[in-house]
Parts: C-alpha cells; sequence; structure tokens
C-alpha cells in the first residue's frame, strides 16, 4: 500500500510561465481591427447624419458640436487603445497547456491545460478571411463560452495548432483510460 505524503513545495520549484518566449499575433491582425473600429463608428456616425438630416430641431447646436466632439474623441481613443492592446497581445503552445497573454490597463494570462480542453474551434471572420487569418478556439469543461480564444492567426497556423490539440487531447484520453483500466486476472 502506498503511504501518503504531502510533502511542502517551495515557489522556486513552481513552474515559470513568464520565462516563456511568446508569440506575437499575426501583424495583419491589426488591420482586421482597424477595420471592426471603422465600421463601428462609421455605422454611428452614419445615424446621427440620418438623425441630423431628418430631426434637425432634435438636438441644439450646441449639443450636435458636443457629439461631434465626443465622436472624435471617443474614435481617437479606441484607435489607441486598439495599437496597444494589439503590441501585447501573445500566445505559445507547450507540451502540456497553451497560453495567451493580453491587456493594456490589466495583462492577463491564461494557461488552459490541454487536459481539461473539451472542444477545439477554428473560427474566420469576413476581415479575417480576407487577410487569411483566423482564431482558434478552446472550450473547457463546464464552460458555454470559449475559455481561450487566440485571434490573429495565420489560417495554416490555426489549422495545425487544432489538429496538434486533438491529437494531444486524444493521446490523453487514451492514456488517462490505460491507467484507469483494471487488469484481473482469473
Amino acid at each position: 500500500m502506498n503511504e501518503f505524503t504531502n510533502k511542502e513545495i517551495s515557489i522556486s520549484d513552481l513552474p515559470q510561465f513568464e520565462v516563456v518566449q511568446l508569440q506575437p499575433i499575426h501583424p495583419s491582425y491589426y488591420k482586421v481591427i482597424l477595420i471592426n473600429i471603422g465600421v463601428v463608428f462609421t455605422s454611428l456616425g452614419i445615424g446621427l447624419a440620418v438623425l441630423s438630416y431628418f430631426k434637425e430641431d432634435f438636438f441644439s447646436n450646441r449639443i450636435w458640436m458636443l457629439i461631434g466632439a465626443s465622436y472624435t474623441v471617443l474614435l481617437t481613443i479606441s484607435l489607441l487603445f486598439s495599437r496597444l492592446s494589439f503590441k501585447y497581445k501573445s500566445y505559445a503552445f507547450r507540451e502540456h497547456d497553451a497560453i495567451y497573454k493580453s491587456g493594456v490597463v490589466s495583462q492577463t494570462t491564461t494557461i488552459v491545460p490541454y487536459k481539461r480542453i473539451q472542444h477545439v474551434a477554428l473560427h474566420q471572420g469576413l476581415f479575417s478571411r480576407y487577410f487569411g487569418l483566423a482564431s482558434l478556439e478552446l472550450f473547457t469543461a463546464g464552460g458555454s463560452s470559449t475559455d481561450l480564444e487566440i485571434n490573429g492567426l495565420t489560417l495554416e497556423d490555426a489549422q495545425r495548432y487544432k489538429i496538434w490539440i486533438i491529437q494531444k487531447i486524444d493521446t490523453l484520453i487514451e492514456e488517462s483510460e490505460e491507467e484507469s483500466t483494471i487488469k484481473i486476472d482469473v
């Protein structure tokens, strides 16, 4: 019978994800971000223009000037923030897990072990498809949303990572089943 042990672990003995060389997302993905911002602000601008055309007296001139200034400030902030956030997005696939780092004000590092992944999906939006990019989505048990989504991968890389992760999951399942099989000699 195995004797139970519960040894103390030193913080220096723990693996350090900070030393992992993370890969930046593909540079063309920034173009996708810019197009998305452009679509949102163009739609908003058209909506405001239609409102001002049909309802000239809806707001006073002072309010329209305030709306125009706010629109410009929000567009500028969105462009600056998107550029900064793009620079901070990076990822890595290791032997046992996937890592994704993002965030400007508050940086978040998400690590998903392959043994927890239930489903892997590859997604291409309209603009991402045009640039040959894709997103890889990793789902774990118990969640209805994506646990990890890595945007801005080339389609070829996303497909290769997806296949590799699925094979890794299959291997882990087989190993788990072998370990749980009880041999009975009769």
